[in-house]
């Protein structure tokens, strides 16, 4: 299951993410609708679910702020919100790597992206 983050909550985005991606792909606020989600509580929001992927360009509010778990696995994208219609293609690519190109492999991963590099913590 991929879940976004609320600033990809734009119809093309999740069309493009569904394009490619064989399971679910949802919203942070499906898991919790009609209430507003803090940042600090998206780990909690994330156990509810199995496996999931969150994919998220709210950088600096995830990258080395947010514990790594077993539980799910946070993709952070630094990129500007002007460049939102990009994250499809880019978390595609980071999927494919093979670290991260299972389930499995990726669970308890926070992963990096900007256009220089690619890095992760667990």
């Amino acid at each position: 299951m991929i879940v976004l983050d609320e600033q990809l909550m734009d119809p093309q985005i999740i069309e493009d993410f569904e394009n490619w991606y064989k399971g679910a792909v949802i919203t942070i606020l499906d898991l919790r609708p009609r209430t507003q989600i803090g940042d600090d509580a998206i780990p909690t929001l994330l156990r509810k679910v199995k496996q999931p992927t969150f994919i998220t360009i709210n950088y600096s509010d995830f990258w080395k702020v947010v514990a790594a778990s077993k539980d799910y696995c946070i993709i952070c994208l630094k990129l500007s919100g002007g460049r939102s219609l990009e994250v499809s293609e880019l978390a595609r690519g980071v999927l494919k790597m093979k670290e991260f190109s299972t389930k499995k492999a990726r669970m308890g991963k926070v992963i990096s992206w900007s256009d220089d590099k690619m890095s992760y913590y667990t």
